[in-house]
């Protein structure tokens, strides 16, 4: 049996329980590495949350661009900005009305009518156009020419009225969302010439006018009553119905047009000016009119 040299003798007597210098140094670093990764970790955590939410509170929607179907994110920010002022301007008819200040509340809803015709001219202008600006434009539509005309009529005179008053108002909201959901299934399937049914916007000038006309004459007897139940709610049923309006989208107002054709325009304003409640009134009245006495005319000519 051959004696046990020194260096088994130390190998002997070193504890297998007892790690190592190296592995001791070996060891301290791996340490070091998984707390830094344990920090970057968090950090990454912390970003993936807010990415998240980012990603989760998106507006994604499909689009065809070149012939190719693909899915945007975000949305444009010049057309609805117009949307969004005339949903503000919409909104603040209703407070208006309801404070008891109807001349403002329907100067309001005509601003409305001006923000509600640049919002889509400015799309098609700077090719924004999109699936969300037109839910957008559609949902704003509905307050401004939905429930602020309704609104601001029955806080005015038809509360005067008792029950009726209040049907003929929720009649006048029923018909424009149905106008406006009518309107959205039906595009690129009529003829842009011509609007199915009174467009929401015309309607709600009519009832905004007549108010605005009325109070400013004081006019609160029994028979202005009847007659702004009339309004409201033939203004309802035509926004409804199947009569054509000219929707004037074929004009082209970039070719050139004979001088009178401005001189015409500068004096509608002057006389706009003189007494803009009643001006604005036989303006609007006098398109709300116009479907009936075309339809009246156009079956006539068919019939003879």
């Amino acid at each position: 049996m051959k004696p046990m040299t020194q260096d088994a003798r130390d190998q002997e007597h070193v504890s297998p329980e007892q790690p190592n210098s190296a592995q001791t140094s070996a060891d301290q670093p791996d340490n070091t590495a998984q707390s830094d990764n344990a920090d970057q970790s968090e950090v990454v955590g912390n970003e993936d949350l807010a990415t998240a939410f980012l990603r989760e509170t998106e507006v994604v929607e499909e689009t065809v661009e070149n012939g190719k179907k693909i899915r945007r994110r975000g949305i444009y920010l010049l057309p609805n900005l117009f949307t969004t002022s005339a949903l503000f301007a919409g909104f603040f008819a209703v407070v208006a009305g309801i404070n008891g200040d109807f001349t403002s509340a329907a100067v309001a809803i005509f601003i409305a009518m001006v923000l509600d015709g640049l919002d889509g001219r400015v799309a098609r202008m700077t090719n924004t156009q999109s699936e969300f600006g037109a839910e957008y434009d559609s949902l704003a539509d509905m307050i401004s020419f939905g429930m602020a005309p309704a609104l601001v009529a029955f806080t005015w005179i038809l509360q005067d009225i008792g029950k009726t008053g209040w049907v003929v108002a929720f009649l006048y909201v029923a018909c424009a969302a149905l106008r406006l959901a009518r309107f959205n299934v039906q595009i690129g399937s009529v003829d842009k010439k011509w609007f199915i049914g009174l467009p929401s916007p015309s309607a709600a000038a009519l009832v905004a006018a007549s108010v605005w006309t009325f109070h400013s004459f004081d006019a609160d007897a029994f028979g202005f009553k009847l007659l702004m139940l009339v309004v409201v709610a033939a203004a309802g049923v035509l926004m409804v119905s199947n009569i054509r309006y000219y929707s004037f989208k074929d004009l082209d107002f970039k070719k050139p047009v004979p001088f009178v054709v401005l001189l015409a325009i500068v004096l509608a304003f002057v006389m706009i000016s003189v007494e803009p409640s009643v001006m604005l009134l036989l303006l609007f009245g006098a398109y709300v009119a116009s479907g009936p006495v075309l339809a009246v005319m156009r079956k006539a000519k068919t019939s003879s």
